[in-house]
């Protein structure tokens, strides 16, 4: 099971990068550009968001009427269903981190294969905040 497991996660994570990839989401000014609404805003990446909400709403309509998903016992869904202080403040620092560097966690692992020190960076510093983040906010 753990095996099965183990090459879903794999085969999903290529996908997932090859997505970002050809969508061009790797690409710090693609991000940049998409985010600067009042200068060269680049709308393109409106098509990436629908196609990613219009998949994940029946995906997981779909998987949610099974019993059990395939390769786990039970499916892991979040406990939390309310808007609080600090989802306001993680996802307002996710989204000014992503405006300033261009990179969000998945178009930052997938450009390492771009040979290019920015991810690195990014990735580093990235690790580097959720660290400080367990010692700062979880001691």
């Amino acid at each position: 099971m753990k095996v099965k497991l183990n090459i879903a996660a794999l085969t999903t994570g290529i996908l997932f990068g090859f997505g970002l990839g050809v969508a061009q989401m790797i690409d710090p000014n693609k991000i940049q550009n998409f985010l600067d609404i009042a200068g060269t805003w680049d709308a393109s990446l409106m098509l990436v968001l629908g196609a990613a909400l219009g998949v994940s709403f029946f995906a997981v309509r779909t998987i949610l009427k099974q019993q059990s998903p395939r390769f786990a016992a039970s499916f892991s869904l979040p406990s939390k269903s309310n808007v609080d202080r600090s989802l306001l403040i993680g996802a307002t620092l996710f989204g000014v981190g992503w405006g300033l560097a261009g990179y969000c966690p998945g178009p930052g692992f997938a450009a390492l294969a771009l040979s290019s020190w920015e991810p690195v960076v990014f990735l580093l510093t990235m690790t580097a905040g959720f660290i400080l983040h367990r010692f700062i906010v979880r001691p």
